[in-house]
């Protein structure tokens, strides 16, 4: 099922064992190479630590937040040596600019859809500048139409042109 940013965000962690909350998840870990959201960032209950639960130890999602076997699945961001690099990146997705092959400016990343069962980003939502959204709104961008994603920007490939619908002539 698809879920925008704000559902997965700002959630509850709740231990299987206990049945309490034990940390807050306050932002997600994107990694760029594959536009996967590897876990979050979490603020512990207890002691109020900044803290990382992958996206494995997941049992489930539910609206009230994420279920985990116990507060023993969270780990301190230094201990995850293979997300290591990803880490470092820090790569934020929203407010990203996004532009085509061409280099025109699309607009930049208001909002982004993810699939809870892969934690793969389906779509990006891209919020135009004042002028084209008075003409053409918002765009939804597929991850099918991304085409390379670099630390500044997201590049995709050129949009369609629709062409304006015409009334036929009338039959004299």
């Amino acid at each position: 099922m698809l879920q925008l940013s704000a559902a997965l965000l700002n959630k509850n962690v709740m231990s299987l064992r206990t049945g309490q909350p034990i940390a807050t998840v306050t932002a997600a870990i994107f990694n760029p190479n594959n536009l996967k959201i590897e876990g979050f960032y979490c603020q512990d209950k207890f002691d109020k630590r900044e803290l990382v639960l992958l996206y494995q130890d997941i049992r489930e999602v539910l609206p009230q937040g994420y279920v985990v076997n116990d507060h023993e699945v969270l780990a301190e961001p230094g201990e995850l040596v293979r997300l290591k690099t990803v880490l470092e990146l820090n790569y934020e997705l929203i407010g990203k600019p996004v532009q085509t092959i061409a280099k025109h400016k699309v607009g930049k990343v208001s909002d982004f859809a993810t699939e809870t069962e892969t934690m793969y980003v389906q779509k990006l939502y891209v919020t135009q500048s004042i002028f084209k959204s008075l003409t053409g709104g918002s765009l939804s961008i597929d991850r099918t139409q991304i085409n390379e994603i670099t630390p500044k920007r997201i590049i995709i490939n050129e949009l369609t042109k629709t062409a304006p619908v015409t009334a036929p002539a009338p039959a004299a």
